[in-house]
């Protein structure tokens, strides 16, 4: 099953479950037990919001090996978090402002993990069970910035840096994906989530033990191999199969 959030003029943006063309409205997010409403409205690809209104974004650094070495980096022993603020969050087809104070902006091709049910010092056997679905995400990286201060906040937590969507896929298996990323049509990223360090499950209980994922929570998962700058004029795709592509731009913060 798909839900999106989509824009509607005149009316607020809406949860849906997405069918063809059709979306069915929701009263509210799904993972806060919203239902049908029985609306039902065409849509298109202009319509889609970023389909993620989370409380906090918990990133996942080094979480493919081959990243961690082209980055000169060992592998961590147990998930490297650093958080994303909402206020990063990107809709797809929108544009990431490339920030003046930055001369090295990267792109990170990842898959992001929606949490649907309260999650506190959760079992890795019982992880599933916290998960709604599965988006696309990018996490946009100020590389050089990144090195600069050590830690990440400041280089991972621009606006525009955290693009998502196009929609939620509920119905994944996160287990062997793959995660692809392209720069104006040429293959930049192809890594598979069965590569991962820390898979989905590991991830999510251990992240639950540290601060408590509310529903609607994103668990941004980690980016394989192939990292590279991204300029003014870019058009971005990021892939993951069994969901779709999540389509952005590049443009310079005026």
């Amino acid at each position: 099953m798909r839900i999106a959030r989509i824009s509607r003029p005149g009316s607020p943006a809406a949860f849906a479950r997405l069918e063809v063309r059709t979306a069915h409205l929701l009263d509210a997010a799904p993972w806060l037990g919203g239902r049908e409403t029985g609306e039902q409205i065409p849509f298109d690809a202009q319509a889609l919001l970023a389909p993620i209104v989370p409380t906090k974004i918990v990133a996942i650094g080094r979480n493919y090996a081959a990243h961690a070495k082209e980055l000169g980096n060992d592998v961590p022993s147990e998930p490297l978090l650093f958080l994303k603020p909402p206020s990063s969050i990107l809709d797809p087809g929108g544009a990431v402002r490339l920030p003046s104070a930055s001369a090295r902006v990267e792109h990170e091709a990842e898959l992001g993990v929606v949490i649907g049910a309260r999650a506190r010092k959760v079992a890795e056997a019982d992880a599933f069970a916290h998960v709604f679905g599965y988006t696309v995400l990018c996490d946009v990286t100020a590389r050089d910035l990144q090195r600069k201060d050590v830690q990440f906040t400041r280089a991972k937590g621009f606006d525009t840096f955290c693009p998502a969507g196009p929609w939620i896929e509920t119905e994944l298996d996160s287990a062997d994906v793959e995660v692809a990323l392209r720069v104006n049509g040429e293959g930049r990223q192809r890594g598979r989530t069965r590569d991962m360090i820390f898979g989905v499950a590991k991830l999510v209980s251990y992240v639950s033990h540290v601060m408590t994922l509310e529903p609607g929570d994103v668990i941004s998962t980690g980016t394989p191999e192939g990292v590279g700058p991204l300029v003014h004029g870019d058009t971005v795709e990021i892939e993951v199969a069994g969901i779709g592509v999540l389509r952005i731009t590049c443009a310079r913060d005026e």
